[in-house]
């Protein structure tokens, strides 16, 4: 019968018994405030560490690796097999190395001359302040043990922000919607809005100010990461309309009506220009 060589089917060459270990990736909440202060946070993982009884030699002597006999080093063998075409000679992994070409003669009892175990460990894990949303923090070193005992790989840490009652984050800047009475946004106010660590910042509203104005305050917002400076505060007025008022109230309001030159009407085109409904809502839409 002819023998046929060349067919083979399986993976070349040594693979080494001592390999790098996977990354690792966990998920971390924080507050609105975590993140403009930052914070130093504990937290416990469950990865592959190296055996403390073989100090990661994954032998009970501490000895080196020998060469496997089986495969003598070539982390391989050779098999006959029967096709149609007669018999083939297939190559495939050592079955007694897995393919590394050396063996452990006295494996350890507790890892059974992997070298590694599974243990959960706590690790200190450093916020930035000013870190945002979705931002991964890389603790190199601090992933899974490779097989083998081989260099860890790192542990990934992403953090994701909760909502918070009444401000909101976008890039450096936070945002926040006041509600205004219509009597203060007419003749001006002033508004404290809590910001952290006990801190408050005083919003001042001038007279005459209008529904869905915006009032800048600088260097109020969240710091900016790993650089100087803060971003600011945007404040969004909600002027509320008085309802259920009482015959005094309205009296006043019918007083201050007949005293105005201003009336209900439809808006022109030329509100634009003093920045009324029309140019909103041209805003909007893109036109």
């Amino acid at each position: 019968e002819a023998l046929l060589e060349g067919e083979v089917h399986a993976q070349q060459g040594v693979v080494p018994r001592v390999r790098p270990g996977n990354d690792a990736l966990l998920r971390m909440d924080l507050t609105l405030e975590e993140c403009f202060t930052g914070v130093s946070r504990e937290v416990t993982v469950d990865t592959a560490v190296l055996c403390d009884v073989c100090d990661g030699t994954g032998s009970a002597s501490r000895s080196a690796p020998e060469t496997c006999p089986t495969c003598h080093g070539q982390g391989q063998v050779t098999e006959l097999q029967q096709s149609i075409l007669g018999r083939v000679q297939v190559a495939r992994p050592c079955h007694r190395c897995n393919g590394s070409g050396e063996v452990i003669t006295d494996p350890c009892e507790n890892c059974g001359g992997d070298a590694r175990v599974r243990a959960r460990r706590d690790i200190t894990v450093n916020v930035p302040a000013g870190i945002a949303d979705g931002m991964r923090i890389r603790l190199s070193g601090e992933g899974e043990v490779g097989p083998g005992g081989g260099p860890a790989g790192d542990l990934y840490v992403e953090t994701r922000t909760l909502e918070h009652p009444y401000l909101v984050r976008d890039g450096d800047d936070l945002h926040v919607t006041v509600r205004v009475p219509m009597a203060d946004a007419a003749l001006g106010t002033d508004v404290e809005v809590g910001l952290f660590q006990g801190e408050t910042t005083t919003v001042t509203l001038e007279p005459g100010t209008q529904p869905e104005a915006t009032v800048t305050v600088k260097d109020k917002g969240m710091p900016r990461l790993r650089r100087e400076g803060h971003g600011s505060l945007v404040t969004h007025v909600d002027v509320t309309v008085p309802t259920g008022l009482d015959h005094r109230q309205r009296e006043l309001l019918e007083e201050f009506r007949s005293s105005t030159k201003e009336s209900a009407g439809v808006s022109s085109r030329s509100d634009e220009r003093s920045g009324g409904l029309f140019s909103r809502i041209r805003h909007r839409f893109g036109r």
